[in-house]
């Protein structure tokens, strides 16, 4: 089956809401991509097609027909289409997402829980790569990478590559009240370090790529990090997905995305 250089981008609810970003990310890139809403079923001829990448975010298993996710297994291994899945409550086991019994396990590079492995944080989750020669990592000023707030917790598999680590902090005042006329010093913050792990782990599977982001594309969960870099990017959506639509984003963070979609689906 002959790969669409196009992206297949599944999740996330609709271009009014969430998925607006990851849409005005693609767009502002010039990478071309189909849209399957949150609730809606792939179209009926989805069998027959093999995107360069598939996207799943916020995407529950319930959601898709018989036989649809092993064609995207398949598609992953024979076809060389790429695969990536980005957090959220209906992504990994999530909530309602549950692909650890699927035959996406199989071909994405984590493993996932049997259980719910959503985490919220209301101290920052600051992101790090293990190294700056990667595709989708470089050029990027990760020294100023904001934290987020939420992600899905997983484990990489053996052989994958973990690209971002995820280190879960702990911050605070000294003192909690501000005293009149004292002016603000370093030694009134803490900020504790209590664990790290795997946050963006990527692979190779057959003829494909594949990748597993921890944490969402879209707020609350991506927290700061959807403003990350200056100048802002000022998006409008293309007319097909809603009138009106746009989205303004950081430039970092528009840039990390579109290497990220691009280097998963060989784009």
């Amino acid at each position: 089956m002959e790969l669409e250089k196009k992206v297949c981008y599944l999740g996330d609810d609709d271009p009014t809401r969430a998925a607006a970003y990851l849409c005005g990310v693609m767009t502002h890139y010039g990478i071309d991509f189909d849209r399957v809403d949150s609730g809606t079923k792939p179209r009926a001829d989805f069998q027959n097609r093999a995107y360069a990448l598939y996207v799943l975010s916020d995407y529950a298993v319930s959601s898709f027909n018989a036989g649809d996710l092993e064609h995207i297994a398949a598609s992953v291994k024979e076809n060389g289409s790429g695969l990536l899945m980005l957090g959220g409550w209906e992504s990994y086991y999530g909530r309602l997402g549950e692909y650890h019994n699927t035959p996406i396990k199989d071909v994405l590079p984590v493993k996932m829980s049997d259980s719910d492995d959503r985490r919220n944080y209301s101290s920052p989750v600051l992101l790090r790569p293990t190294t700056l020669d990667h595709p989708i990592v470089a050029g990027l000023p990760w020294e100023t990478a904001p934290g987020v707030g939420g992600y899905n917790r997983f484990d990489a598999k053996e052989g994958a590559t973990v690209l971002l680590k995820g280190y879960r902090t702990k911050t605070a005042w000294r003192t909690p009240v501000a005293e009149p006329n004292k002016p603000l010093d370093q030694a009134d913050v803490s900020i504790e370090l209590l664990e790290e792990f795997p946050f963006l782990v990527v692979d190779e599977v057959g003829k494909g790529r594949v990748a597993a982001f921890a944490s969402d594309v879209a707020p609350h969960w991506i927290g700061g990090m959807v403003d990350w870099g200056t100048p802002r990017v000022f998006q409008e959506l293309p007319e097909r997905l809603g009138d009106g639509l746009f989205v303004e984003i950081g430039c970092d963070y528009a840039k990390f995305f579109a290497q990220l979609v691009r280097w998963t689906g060989a784009l």
